[in-house]
């Protein structure tokens, strides 16, 4: 019962997703060459072998041997030619290029056969069967072109037809039992996959169609033509082996990232060719749209202060951040070389709605001259990671020192109170103005980012804000003071900021408490020196039946307001009347 459990278990994985995971029979036998060569009586042939290129194949024996019955006989070798082909045979190693080649020349109709080209020695496997058929003029058919793909990495062909084809259809199909089915074309408009491009290029009647992440079902006849496959004799073919390097890594295709967050695309490409070009562009339709970036500075306008591009020689790669992210930037993303085709790579981005991990005020106003701190909190699960603030450039994203504070040691556990990174800059000058990243990494490996823009002010004049006073004024939750003991990283340029604390509380009492007193002791002052001339000039009145000290100097005063107010003023009563 477990075995037939087992087994129909087996019937209902999806034909596609074995051959993802297996390779093929033919990928067991690494080495590939043509299917079929044709050649003319009188004229000659190349045959090109491919081989891995691992340093044993690179200097191991190559050869091409006639099929006879069960054995394989030497033609020519690495060492060797057979009397009979003597001085009309020649075989040549191409060990950086990953083949070698067989030229046969003075072709007889008796040198149709089938043939083997081979590395190491004959009948060990390592070799791939070819035919060879000869006519006696001619025309002959025109041979596939052939392609050694690494698995996956990108496949690259160009096709060309002449002027007369410029306004025909433009297509890419594989051939399979039941006709050859649609790749792609020119006059698709709509749901072409991502990581498909088809380009025009020059002279008219050419283009290129480019395929990233190549794939074991990958392998096979495919044609490139004009015009419909069926009808029109302008097609070509093209031979398409795929093969295993281990040392070729394993790049994302697909990335999900949050709105308001940041995404990293890695893009491969060889440090030794210095003067290749890299940019990284967006899929619109079937090619790519305007560069956003590339190596030599150039970051389209749109895309200031979100993208940036980081080199690591060290494993082949170049990381491609993009930050501020927003809903209309879902789509492909391509990593374009201009030399090495296979290095090319298309990932697609998904953005979801939730919040990004890294959060703080992503704009901050600062008077020059004065002390600014940008904070950047993270969630516990950055805790070991590395963390850095960078100044961006379309250049770059330079990074600033940074000291440490409480490092992490292994088996600490997440202090929620001390989740903040502070760049503070005292004092802050107007070249200091544009755009602050931060960041984490893990292993030399890009993660999360987050974009500040710092706009200064000249001026002693600008009211400052309150966070040019202490970093905790982002009132974001985790944050703490910088120069607090939970601290976990700090750049300085100056004077290290101080404890919000300290500076927040006795300052705001003394500014609110000094005017006051003030205020008081002068009033106060006014009132002591009033009474005491009043008590100078005072006289005792009768008014009626009481006696009383009043100052004459009121009356005089209230004579004197009444006066100035234009109040017509009544006659004059002696004290005590008639």
């Amino acid at each position: 019962m477990t075995l037939l459990a087992f087994l129909f278990l087996l019937t209902l994985v999806p034909a596609g997703s074995a051959r993802s995971r297996h390779p093929p029979k033919a990928a067991s036998d690494p080495v590939f060459g043509p299917r079929e060569v044709h050649g003319v009586r009188g004229g000659s042939v190349t045959v090109k072998c491919f081989y891995p290129p691992t340093p044993m194949n690179k200097h191991d024996r190559k050869y091409w041997c006639r099929q006879k019955g069960s054995s394989c006989l030497t033609v020519v070798s690495s060492d060797f030619v057979a009397a009979s082909y003597r001085d009309r045979v020649t075989l040549t190693d191409h060990p950086q290029e990953e083949h070698f080649q067989i030229n046969i020349s003075e072709l007889e109709l008796g040198d149709a056969g089938t043939f083997q080209c081979g590395v190491g020695i004959n009948g060990r496997g390592l070799s791939f069967r070819v035919t060879l058929s000869v006519a006696e003029a001619p025309p002959v058919p025109e041979d596939a072109e052939l392609f050694y793909v690494k698995l996956r990495s990108t496949w690259t062909v160009t096709c060309s037809f002449g002027e007369d084809t410029a306004e025909m259809r433009k297509y890419l199909c594989k051939k399979e039992k039941d006709g050859c089915r649609n790749i792609i074309n020119s006059y698709q408009d709509k749901d072409v996959p991502g990581g498909l491009q088809l380009t025009f290029e020059n002279p008219p009647g050419s283009f290129r169609v480019t395929m990233t992440q190549m794939d074991w079902e990958d392998a096979g006849l495919y044609y490139c033509g004009a015009g419909e496959f069926e009808k029109d004799n302008t097609k070509k073919e093209l031979d398409v082996f795929i093969y295993e390097d281990k040392n070729f890594p394993h790049l994302k295709t697909n990335i999900t990232a949050t709105i308001g967050g940041s995404a990293s695309f890695e893009c491969l490409y060889d440090p030794l060719l210095n003067s290749s070009s890299r940019f990284w562009c967006k899929q619109r339709d079937k090619q790519c749209g305007n560069t956003i970036i590339d190596n030599a500075g150039h970051v389209e306008d749109s895309y200031d202060g979100r993208v940036a591009m980081f080199e690591n020689p060290k494993n082949k790669t170049v990381t491609i951040i993009l930050n501020q992210l927003k809903e209309k930037d879902k789509g492909t993303y391509w990593c374009m070389s201009n030399e090495l085709r296979e290095q090319q790579s298309a990932t697609e981005l998904t953005v979801v709605p939730g919040e990004p991990a890294l959060t703080g005020k992503k704009v901050v106003e600062a008077q020059a001259g004065s002390r600014v701190n940008l904070t950047c909190c993270y969630p516990c699960k950055y805790y070991s990671y590395e963390k850095y603030w960078c100044r961006w450039s379309k250049t770059g994203c330079a990074m600033l020192p940074v000291q440490q504070q409480g490092l992490p040691q292994p088996g600490d556990a997440c202090d929620p109170n001390a989740r903040t990174v502070v760049l503070s800059l005292d004092p802050v000058a107007g070249e200091d103005e544009g755009w602050y990243w931060c960041g984490v990494k893990r292993n030399g490996v890009f993660g999360e980012t987050m974009a500040v823009e710092l706009r200064v002010s000249a001026g002693r004049d600008a009211k400052l804000s309150p966070e040019f006073l202490d970093v905790d004024s982002s009132h974001d939750p985790g944050a703490v003071p910088p120069g607090g003991a939970h601290s976990d990283a700090e750049v300085r340029k100056g004077v290290a900021p101080e404890s919000s604390d300290e500076s927040h509380g006795p300052n705001t009492l003394a500014l609110v408490l000094g005017p006051l007193a003030g205020l008081i002791l002068i009033v106060g002052t006014v009132f002591a020196i009033v009474k005491y001339r009043q008590l100078k000039r005072s006289d005792l009145v009768s008014v009626g039946s009481y006696r009383t000290n009043i100052s004459m100097s009121d009356f005089e005063s209230v004579r004197d307001f009444s006066a100035s107010n234009s109040v017509k003023e009544s006659q004059e009563t002696p004290m005590g009347g008639d």
